[in-house]
């Protein structure tokens, strides 16, 4: 795990120092040029923070897992997704993708709602990254007598039946050179499967080959 932290914090700091560097110790009066190295730099420096605000986020939700001090509360579920699915409407109308919500309002389950946000937060950024323009990401719930089942599907290239095994590991990319260029950090899934832990659930993935994918939620009611 520190190794692949190490390697994961390399790549975005050698640029930064690299393209600094550049900017120190050599005449680039280019106007045009030296904005695009500082563009450059910005961009890094925001991948960076982003891995360690995930770092930060999955320690803290492993630590209060094993302390067993996740807060868990008796509630409707629809709010939470909705605040979710709110959130992501910008940036899934700017690729022309419809948010649709099927959860039932009387549906209740004990959840910590700001943690099932940031597990839906995380599945939808990953929806409509890698999702296609111009098409639906649903969120729906299934209940039955002693669970809930929060699902999020998508509509995009679908996922090699080779990498479902290994998604929800820390850092695991199906293609590395995309994630990085859309800006993940590789720890989104991972911090879903352990929000799901730590309500005593679990993850789970199902995807077809051009048909899209659907990532799920089950924790106990």
């Amino acid at each position: 795990f520190v190794a692949n932290v190490s390697h994961e914090l390399r790549t975005p700091l050698t640029s930064i120092q690299g393209f600094s560097e550049t900017l120190l110790n050599t005449s680039v009066t280019d106007i045009n040029e030296r904005k695009e190295f500082l563009k450059i730099i910005y961009n890094h420096s925001k991948r960076l923070g982003g891995i360690l605000e995930d770092l930060l986020s999955l320690s803290k939700i492993e630590n209060e897992s094993e302390a067993r001090e996740v807060k868990l509360t008796k509630d409707l579920l629809r709010p939470t997704i909705e605040s979710a699915g709110d959130l992501f409407q910008p940036m899934a109308n700017k690729r022309q993708n419809r948010i649709e919500i099927y959860c039932d309002p009387s549906t209740t389950a004990s959840f910590n709602a700001p943690l099932i946000e940031q597990a839906l937060v995380n599945l939808l950024d990953n929806a409509i990254k890698y999702g296609r323009a111009a098409s639906s990401i649903s969120i729906s719930t299934k209940k039955t007598e002693s669970t809930v089942q929060i699902s999020v599907k998508d509509q995009g290239q679908g996922i090699d039946e080779k990498h479902l095994p290994r998604l929800f590991e820390r850092f695991y990319r199906v293609d590395k050179a995309r994630s990085r260029s859309v800006g993940g950090t590789g720890l989104g899934l991972s911090i879903v499967k352990h929000i799901a832990l730590a309500h005593g659930g679990s993850v789970s993935v199902k995807s077809e080959s051009a048909k899209g994918s659907v990532f799920s939620l089950c924790i106990p009611t």
